[in-house]
C-alpha cells in the first residue's frame, strides 16, 4: 500500500521543514499505526502492505475474466463539521468509504480498492487514525481493500484541529453484467433498504438548524436514542449496503439501484431510469424515523422540502421484477439484517 506524508531536516542546516509546521516523523509515526489496519482488510488480488509509491491490484486473481472497472469518488460534507466539533471521530471513515462504495454497487459492481485523502493544518496522529480506523473497518464491512493514501499537512491551508477527507473507490463487474438493466417496464416494484439515519447528506442544513434553536451536540439527543447524545445520534456512521446487495445482483433479482443521497428521492431515482418511466413512491408505506421527524418540526419544512434533502428512512432503492422475485429480494435483504419493503413501482412517463 502506498500512502504518503509529509518531515524534518537537520538543524544545523537552518530552518527545518517543522519549523514551518510540518512534522514528517509525525507522517510516518501516523504510517506505522495505520499499517495493521490496512492489512486487515486485504483480500485476493490486493496486497495491503505499506511503502510503495503506488498501490497494486491484480483482477485475475480477484476471480475476474472480462472486467469493467467503475471508479467513484466523493467525501462526507458538513457531517465533518460535526465529527471535528464532538471530537467523535472513529466512524466518519465509515461514511467516507460507505459514500463512494454504495455508488459503485449502483452500477452492479463489487468495490474492489479504496484510496483515501487526508489533508489538515497539523497531523494529529491520534486523530488522523482515529479518522483512518473507520476506513478500515468500513473498507472491511464492504470486502474492499485499503491500499493507498496520502496525508497531506498543509499549515496556513486549515485553521485549528480542523481536517478534510475525500475517497477513492474502484468496482469491477463482469462485462454484460452492469446496472440500470434495459428490461425495466411498468409495475416493476420499486423496494425500499432502510437507511441508519442522516447518512452523510444534509448537514448544512442540520448544522443551521441546531445553531438556530440552541440545540447542544453534547445533550442527550431528543428522539429516540435517550442513552446517546444528540451528536453522537448524528453522527450515526452511514450504512453500508454492499455484501447485502451483491448476492442478489447476481442472482438477477435487481434491475436497477439509486443510492439516496443529495437530492433525496426526486433527483437520484430518475438517475437510473428510461425516459419512457418514472418512480410512483407510497411515501406513507414506511414510518419516518424520528431524527428526521425532530429535524422536520424544527425548520417547519414542507414534506417535499424532506424528501429532496434527506433519505427520510430509505437510503437505497432496488427495482425488481414483481411477484416472487420481489419477495425474494425482500427476504435476502431481510436476513442480512437490511429491513427492506416495496416503497412504490414503475409506471409509464
Amino acid at each position: 500500500m502506498a500512502r504518503e506524508s509529509s518531515g524534518t531536516a537537520d538543524r544545523k542546516n537552518g530552518i527545518t521543514y517543522a519549523d514551518a509546521g510540518v512534522d514528517i516523523d509525525a507522517g510516518n509515526e501516523l504510517v506505522r499505526r495505520i499499517a495493521p489496519m490496512a492489512k486487515a482488510t486485504r483480500r485476493s488480488g490486493a496486497d495491503s502492505d505499506l511503502g510503495g509509491f503506488g498501490g497494486l491490484f491484480d483482477l485475475k486473481a480477484a476471480g475476474f475474466k472480462d472486467p469493467v472497472l467503475v471508479a467513484a469518488n466523493d467525501g462526507v460534507g458538513t457531517k465533518l463539521r460535526l465529527a471535528i466539533d464532538t471530537g467523535i471521530l472513529n466512524t466518519v471513515g465509515i461514511d467516507l468509504v460507505a459514500m463512494c462504495v454504495n455508488d459503485l454497487v449502483v452500477q452492479g459492481a463489487e468495490p474492489l480498492f479504496f484510496l483515501d485523502y487526508f489533508a489538515t493544518g497539523h497531523l494529529d496522529v491520534d486523530a488522523a487514525a482515529q479518522v483512518i480506523s473507520g476506513i478500515a473497518q468500513g473498507c472491511m464491512q464492504s470486502g474492499c481493500a485499503l491500499i493507498g493514501g496520502e496525508t497531506a499537512e498543509m499549515p496556513g491551508m486549515y485553521a485549528g484541529d480542523d481536517f478534510d477527507l475525500a475517497g477513492f473507490a474502484v468496482g469491477a463487474a463482469e462485462r454484460g453484467t452492469l446496472l440500470p438493466r434495459t428490461d425495466m417496464a411498468p409495475g416493476d416494484v420499486i423496494v425500499g433498504l432502510s437507511s441508519s439515519g442522516l447518512h452523510s447528506n444534509g448537514f448544512s442544513l442540520v448544522r443551521r438548524l441546531i445553531g438556530d434553536h440552541g440545540a447542544r451536540l453534547e445533550a442527550p439527543a431528543p428522539f429516540d436514542t435517550p442513552a446517546a447524545t444528540l451528536g453522537e445520534a448524528l453522527l450515526t456512521p452511514t450504512q453500508l449496503y454492499v455484501t447485502q446487495l451483491l448476492p442478489s445482483i447476481r442472482a438477477g433479482h435487481i434491475k436497477a439501484l439509486a443510492h439516496i443521497t443529495g437530492g433525496g428521492f426526486s433527483e437520484n431515482i430518475p438517475r437510473v431510469l428510461p425516459d419512457h418511466l418514472r418512480s410512483d413512491i407510497d411515501y406513507a408505506s414506511w414510518d419516518l424515523p424520528p431524527v428526521f421527524g425532530w429535524l422536520q418540526s424544527l425548520g417547519g419544512m414542507s414534506d417535499g422540502e424532506m424528501r429532496r434533502t434527506f433519505n427520510c428512512g430509505i437510503g437505497m432503492v432496488a427495482i425488481t421484477s414483481p411477484g416472487d422475485t420481489a419477495d425474494a429480494l425482500v427476504a435476502a435483504l431481510g436476513d442480512t439484517g437490511i429491513a427492506a419493503r416495496p416503497i412504490g413501482v414503475l409506471a409509464a412517463s
